[in-house]
């Protein structure tokens, strides 16, 4: 099923929810960003990022990472959130469809319209009022390649204006837009609005795939609350 999913570098970020910026980090800003992550734990799927000063050169607006985000956002564009997904033989999972709901914040405030709440990786969660998803991006930052069977991401194009959706309309929604693979090679970044219906296969065969996936808002806060940031 999955190669006869058509391309996807011809997306752009307004129609579709999604665009490919080939090549944003050269080899020698790929070798930095892994020394600058190489500090991470490796025993776990995904690894949230707390505390990420080593990546300010990267992140910041005039860095390869958050130069992309200043051109969908604007120069307020912030970093507010950051996970290292690597995908391994032993590391190797799947991700059904689903939406991104929930923000990172800096200490718990119960108010109106915010909640439900977690905790992660000691970083406190919080399902915000999706409007503020909804003027959010998410950038993917490539490491290794990914080809079809390299657990690309799979993307919905044009779910993102679509608010809010029940998990029960999710599947609807799937099979009346389609599915595209967002291909890459390394150093390639895929930005995406946060609140686009997504998914991601297990690798097969299972192999290594690094994705550095980083959260950008322009919001000087979420609401009542404060970002925790990167």
């Amino acid at each position: 099923m999955l190669s006869a999913i058509r391309r996807s570098a011809d997306l752009t970020l307004n129609d579709d929810g999604a665009q490919l910026f080939a090549q944003a980090l050269d080899e020698g800003a790929c070798g930095r960003l892994e020394t600058a992550l190489v500090a991470l734990p490796t025993s776990r799927p995904g690894v949230r990022i707390g505390e990420g000063r080593q990546l300010q050169p990267f992140l910041g607006d005039a860095g390869p990472i958050g130069v992309i985000a200043v051109s969908a956002l604007g120069e307020q564009a912030r970093p507010v959130r950051a996970i290292l997904f690597d995908k391994t033989a032993e590391r190797n999972w799947a991700l059904g469809w689903h939406q991104d709901r929930t923000i990172v914040v800096e200490e718990r405030i119960d108010t109106e319209g915010y909640g439900p709440w977690t905790v992660k990786s000691g970083l406190i969660q919080v399902e915000p009022p999706f409007e503020i998803l909804e003027r959010m991006v998410t950038l993917r930052v490539h490491l290794d390649a990914v080809d079809e069977r390299n657990a690309p991401l799979r993307i919905v194009p044009g779910s993102h204006r679509l608010g809010r959706l029940p998990e029960a309309e999710i599947g609807r929604v799937v099979t009346t837009l389609g599915e595209r693979l967002c291909l890459a090679e390394r150093g390639d970044v895929w930005l995406y609005a946060t609140s686009i219906v997504h998914a991601s296969l297990a690798a097969d065969p299972p192999r290594r795939r690094r994705v550095l996936q980083i959260d950008f808002s322009a919001d000087a806060a979420p609401g009542p609350l404060a970002w925790r940031g990167v």
